[in-house]
């Protein structure tokens, strides 16, 4: 199979969650409370997806498969189309659209607040993963805007702990990938620092 059709496969599976948990929920299959099995298997779908995102460069890196870079867009939209579920969900179907009861939420309830804010900063990444915006804003500068993952990651952790009333185990099992992936990137950084350091030869 080709990288473009594993891409195209790629972003075919990441509607495969939407779908199911849409027949569940016709099937009256998500138990006493469906509506907040379906906000949370949203926020948890996001979550997820972001995890991927960030896999890509170490994965690129430690296996030099290159083809995997064209992975890290459709997975960070996805991302964000779940996240945005995951608020559309709650304001229409648990708020039932209610402004003044959203933005109370927005302003007493921290976790929501984190999570509006988090989807926020996700926007911009969203709106320009395409190649025509890559252009648009140069190579350098479109990388930057990008490097609002390594914040968002965190922020989706706060988002999630914040929300978490008993059972912290996800939160834990979620904290240790988010740090092992940025972990990478930094043990990387410090190393090219280092080899630089040594006028480009490696001491490992």
């Amino acid at each position: 199979m080709s990288w473009k059709r594993a891409r195209l496969l790629l972003m075919a599976l990441s509607l495969v969650p939407l779908l199911w948990y849409g027949q569940q929920l016709l099937d009256n299959r998500l138990g006493a409370n469906p509506i907040e099995a379906v906000i949370r298997a949203s926020g948890r779908w996001s979550l997820y997806l972001l995890l991927a995102t960030l896999a890509v460069t170490p994965l690129l890196r430690l296996f030099h498969l290159k083809p995997l870079g064209s992975f890290r867009r459709p997975l960070g939209v996805a991302c964000f189309g779940y996240g945005l579920l995951h608020l559309l969900l709650y304001v229409g179907v648990d708020q039932f659209f209610d402004g003044a009861a959203i933005w109370k939420d927005i302003l007493k309830r921290p976790f929501i607040t984190m999570g509006v804010a988090t989807l926020l900063l996700m926007l911009p990444l969203a709106l320009t993963s395409n190649n025509a915006m890559v252009r648009q804003l140069g190579g350098r500068r479109w990388k930057r805007l990008h490097r609002l993952i390594y914040l968002i990651a965190p922020m989706a952790l706060l988002h999630l702990y914040w929300l978490t009333k008993a059972d912290y185990r996800f939160a834990y099992q979620m904290t240790v990938l988010v740090a092992l992936l940025l972990g990478y990137r930094v043990l990387h950084l410090a190393r090219g620092h280092f080899v630089g350091n040594q006028g480009g030869k490696s001491v490992t």
